[in-house]
């Protein structure tokens, strides 16, 4: 039973890190939780009706996405509306553990839907936009995404293959110097023009423009070859990731990771802290954990 663990570990370090062009440091690579989530990726990969290797998709492909482009400049005004109110922001509780670590150079956001997740807050708000986006029930996701000129968000995978990413520019700098690449691919956004990409490659982004960039983000549930395996995608999306929702304010539903995550993000503090006094003895002891750890499972 052990030898099967650390079997589908290394197939799981082996197969993420292969896919695409762009890869993270390989030590890092076996600690990330793309790698964890592997066993469930690659039924989606395996069973999808689109691609699984390219990083772009058209977006013609998702003809459903339509009434979306074509009201962008609606979208964009209960945006720009939030923005004035100052309600797109970052997670004032640390309450938010999908994105906490794109808050540090300013990255904000605004959920108006969060798969099975009440957010009152979206309705009241954003009427309208959570109006046309209840029409499309593919998208199981969506915000407003703010990236401030200077902001930059690093090279990483987003854990679950079971949906793709869907982009649209609002008021955006429309310069190429503000931009998300994907799998090496760069792309730049433009105002009332959509994107699709798979947000299991690596990819990141940044603004060295000096305009703000405010889109629509949406997570689009990944279509897939058979009837029974879409049910499957269904069931993953309803319980994993609902429970990965974050509230805009008081009164939106905050779902079991991030209620424990405020937990991990105190003990990070401490973490933090001892890595800044001796970032040598900091790293001798990861090193002697994450040993115990796999001596533990191998001689178990």
């Amino acid at each position: 039973m052990k030898w099967a663990v650390v079997s589908i570990y290394l197939f799981s370090v082996a197969y993420v890190h292969l896919r695409g062009r762009a890869r993270l440091p390989f030590f890092r690579q076996m600690f990330d939780h793309s790698t964890f989530m592997v066993p469930i990726n690659f039924f989606m990969h395996l069973f999808s009706r689109v691609s699984s290797r390219r990083p772009y998709l058209p977006t013609s492909e998702f003809p459903e996405l339509k009434p979306l482009q074509e009201n962008w400049e609606m979208i964009r005004n209960e945006a720009l509306a939030l923005i004035a109110m100052q309600k797109i922001r970052a997670a004032e509780k640390n309450d938010d553990a999908g994105f906490n670590s794109f808050f540090k150079t300013g990255w904000k956001r605004f959920y108006l839907k969060w798969y099975d997740a009440s957010h009152p807050s979206a309705e009241r708000f954003c009427p309208k936009t959570v109006a046309l986006l209840k029409q499309i029930p593919n998208v199981k996701a969506a915000m407003f995404a703010e990236l401030p000129p200077g902001a930059k968000l690093n090279p990483h995978r987003d854990p679950y293959a079971g949906s793709l990413r869907y982009h649209l520019g609002l008021s955006t700098p429309n310069d190429d110097r503000c931009f998300i690449e994907v799998d090496g691919q760069r792309y730049s956004w433009r105002d009332g023009e959509g994107v699709i990409f798979d947000e299991t490659f690596i990819h990141w982004a940044q603004n060295t423009s000096e305009g703000d960039r405010v889109i629509l983000f949406c997570d689009v549930e990944r279509p897939m070859r058979f009837r029974w395996a879409q049910g499957i995608n269904k069931f993953l999306g309803r319980t994993m990731m609902t429970a990965a929702s974050s509230p805009n304010e008081t009164g939106d539903q905050t779902g079991g990771i991030n209620r424990i995550f405020r937990f991990f993000w105190s003990a990070g503090q401490y973490r933090r802290r001892f890595k800044k006094w001796n970032k040598t003895v900091y790293q001798i002891t990861k090193l002697a954990l994450i040993a115990g750890v796999i001596a533990a499972i191998v001689y178990a």
